[in-house]
């Protein structure tokens, strides 16, 4: 196992350093994503970049093409550079990254798996935020035909990097906020195994989140569609697989 980190980054200068801090901690090489970042992010990238040239990779996407997008151009950057794991963790503070070694034990631990965050959230998560995750959990158990996803919309996880860039060869994905949903349901589908770990997730009152109530929602919908004839296709799979796990 070779792991990297992969950070997209949408104009989160402010928070990201505490989060390249942690990754550069765990001995992990950090490729950094600037999905069209404004100028005072830019510049901050770059300081960050060059002040560890050795150790950060720093890619920039000429306009924003959503997180999923370029969690996938990171990840195929890494892929390129011989790594064969991926740690995601989203630049905005949110998650607790002094966790990083826990998932990378993890990881190394179940090679083949996903290791997925399952958030542990406190008080200061938007009621509006809350409740639609929980009906997307909900989706995504029948979609997967099984409660192995405990959560499919953290942006903390690790991926086997060759199956993920497998899928994104095959599928038009999602490359907005529908990415994180998407790409767990397909790699369970495609047999890999999900492993939830409890972290916990705080949402900052100076945050900024780019997720746009309407928009993507809108795709997630859309999304889950998709993803319920995806399911009814593969129905007599999932069920097989189901009944000899039993």
């Amino acid at each position: 196992m070779t792991p990297a980190a992969v950070i997209p980054v949408y104009n989160h200068g402010r928070t990201v350093s505490v989060v390249v801090e942690h990754v550069l901690a765990a001995g992990l090489p950090c490729i950094l994503v600037n999905d069209g970042s404004e100028a005072e992010t830019t510049a901050h990238l770059d300081r960050l970049a060059n002040a560890h040239p050795e150790r950060i990779t720093l890619l920039t996407n000429a306009r924003n093409v959503g997180k999923g997008g370029s969690v996938l151009r990171g990840l195929g950057k890494a892929d390129e550079l011989g790594f064969s794991h991926a740690l995601q963790i989203d630049a905005d503070g949110q998650h607790d990254a002094s966790r990083i070694p826990e998932f990378l034990s993890i990881a190394r631990a179940n090679p083949a798996a996903v290791i997925a965050g399952m958030p542990v959230f406190d008080a200061s998560i938007p009621r509006g935020r809350l409740y639609p995750r929980y009906l997307t959990h909900v989706l995504v158990w029948i979609e997967t035909l099984s409660f192995d996803v405990r959560d499919s919309m953290c942006g903390f996880r690790v991926y086997p990097i060759a199956p993920v860039l497998a899928i994104a060869r095959r599928v038009a994905l999602g490359l907005r906020m529908d990415f994180d949903i998407e790409i767990l349901v397909r790699l369970h589908w495609e047999g890999l195994r999900i492993v939830s770990v409890p972290t916990p997730v705080r949402y900052p009152a100076d945050g900024v989140s780019h997720f746009r109530l309407w928009r993507d929602n809108v795709l997630i919908t859309r999304l889950h569609v998709m993803l319920l004839f995806g399911m009814l296709n593969r129905l007599p799979q999932l069920a097989g697989r189901r009944w000899r796990a039993s």
